[in-house]
C-alpha cells in the first residue's frame, strides 16, 4: 500500500531543500527552517505560519464550547485541512525538551487531523535527534500498548 501520496509530497520538500536546510551543515532555527520550506508547502496547500504574532499563526481547534464556538486551540507550523495533516518542524528543543511529544500529544488532541508529521534535524550538539525520536516511535509502535487517533505518523530528519 505505502504511504499515501500527500506524505511522500511532504518529504519531497524536504529533500528538495536539503541543502539549505541541512543539520550537518547549518544549525537554523525552527523558524528558519519553516521559511525556507514555506513555499513548497503552500503550493501543497498547506497554511504555514508566517511569524511568532497572533495573527500569523496557525490555530486548530482542540476543544469547542456553547454553540460551537471556538474555547481551546492549539498551534501547528502548517496545517493542511483536505488531507487533515498537520506539520511540526523542530530544531534545538526536539529532544532535549521532548518537543516531540508535545506535538504528538497535541495532533491527537487535534480535531480533524489524522496524520502528524514532525520534522526534526538529524544531528544536534553532536547528538543524532532524528535517531533519537525514530526509535521512539519505533518503539510506541511496536509496543502496541498505546492506541494513537492518527492514521499516521511521518518522523524526516533534516
Amino acid at each position: 500500500m505505502g504511504a499515501p501520496r500527500h506524505l511522500i509530497e511532504i518529504v519531497r520538500v524536504f529533500e528538495n531543500n536539503h541543502v539549505a536546510i541541512n543539520s550537518e551543515v547549518h544549525t537554523l532555527s525552527s523558524d528558519a527552517v519553516l521559511e525556507i520550506i514555506r513555499p513548497s508547502l503552500e503550493k501543497l496547500d498547506f497554511e504555514v505560519e508566517k511569524s511568532k504574532r497572533s495573527v500569523d499563526k496557525i490555530h486548530v481547534p482542540v476543544l469547542y464550547g456553547r454553540n460551537g464556538t471556538l474555547e481551546k486551540s492549539f498551534n501547528a507550523d502548517a496545517y493542511n485541512h483536505a488531507s487533515k495533516t498537520v506539520i511540526e518542524v523542530e530544531a534545538g528543543r526536539a529532544v532535549v525538551n521532548y518537543q516531540f511529544l508535545k506535538d504528538l500529544f497535541q495532533a491527537c488532541m487535534m480535531d480533524n487531523v489524522e496524520h502528524l508529521v514532525i520534522a526534526v534535524r538529524n544531528t544536534y550538539r553532536n547528538g543524532k535527534d532524528f535517531e533519537k525520536v525514530l526509535s521512539f516511535f519505533n518503539t510506541l509502535y511496536a509496543s502496541s500498548r498505546l492506541n494513537l487517533p492518527l492514521k499516521g505518523i511521518l518522523i524526516i530528519g533534516y
